[in-house]
């Protein structure tokens, strides 16, 4: 039954993103916002209590509500599921605005290449050329599906009901903004939000660096990953770009412009430098990817009803 769920989700998803996802985020983090406001006193153990309050009642909630749902009917139940699943996707937002740079780019409007992408991270890229444009769509693209597809689908299955995609995606959201913050002001209440995330994250990283060297050149991706992985800053994105460097047969990290200075990153991967081109290359690695996860769930789903 995980299977259809997720498979139905996803076409959902792909078909029509969910309209509100915005406004939840915005709410989510408002609240997210406040509790760092009126919990955080520089100290781990408030960081604790800040990521409990911030995750676990909302965890809490959709298990509770999925179970009075299957106590009415087991189909109420599915709705239920199949609605928080949804919403915690993000396979659209990983394959679109890939696609949407590699339109610009084929078309030679550079700029809106640069603007498109600059959206899409959050940072600015108006010193981008054509190379940095495609190394750092490519790298956000490859991080957006291990995080908003494969980790929640890893997580969906491991738990009961719709707990387990909740719990990655609302993980994942804390360590970005908690986790990742070093400003002295914050002091160590976001250590254990990232710390929270990298037990979390352990195996579905490495699951998805096995999806993208199935989908793709699997030596090169292996060998990346056994080899540079460990050079990048945050080790288990490391992961997962090293394997897809690898899995694509192209060169990320590197060096990019930044507002003041250069940011000088390891480089991951030992094929081309890339270019427009590799965009398409790289949301056809994503795809066959899904692909891939979606075919060993079949087979799962198929040897636990012969089983039976």
């Amino acid at each position: 039954m995980a299977f259809f769920t997720i498979l139905l989700a996803l076409l959902i998803e792909n078909a029509r993103p969910l309209p509100w996802a915005g406004t939840l985020l915005d709410a989510y983090h408002r609240y997210t916002d406040r509790l760092a406001h009126d919990l955080n006193a520089g100290q781990r153990v408030h960081g604790v209590i800040g990521w409990c309050a911030a995750v676990v009642p909302w965890v809490l909630l959709v298990l509770l509500v999925f179970y009075a749902l299957h106590l009415m009917g087991v189909v109420l139940g599915w709705v239920w599921t199949l609605l928080v699943l949804y919403a915690c996707l993000g396979f659209r937002e990983a394959a679109q605005p890939l696609r949407d740079i590699f339109d610009a780019m084929r078309a030679g409007d550079i700029e809106r290449a640069r603007a498109l992408l600059a959206t899409w991270r959050g940072e600015q890229a108006g010193a981008y050329g054509e190379t940095e444009i495609a190394k750092a769509a490519i790298e956000t693209a490859l991080v957006r599906a291990h995080r908003q597809v494969f980790g929640v689908i890893f997580w969906f299955i491991l738990l009961p009901g719709p707990a387990g995609a909740l719990l990655y995606r609302l993980s994942e959201e804390m360590e970005r903004r908690w986790g990742r913050r070093q400003d002295e002001a914050f002091g160590a209440f976001g250590e254990f939000s990232a710390k929270a995330f990298r037990v979390l994250d352990w195996l579905p990283v490495r699951l998805s660096a096995v999806g993208f060297a199935i989908a793709g050149n699997f030596e090169d991706a292996i060998s990346a990953w056994r080899t540079q992985a460990r050079s990048w800053l945050n080790h288990s994105e490391g992961i997962v770009l090293a394997s897809g460097a690898g899995a694509l047969g192209v060169r990320l990290g590197g060096a990019l412009p930044g507002l003041e200075s250069m940011d000088f990153r390891p480089e991951l991967g030992e094929g081309e430098v890339p270019d427009s081109n590799y965009l398409q290359n790289a949301l056809s690695l994503l795809w066959r990817t899904l692909i891939v996860w979606l075919v060993l769930l079949l087979l799962l789903t198929l040897a636990s009803w012969v089983g039976t």
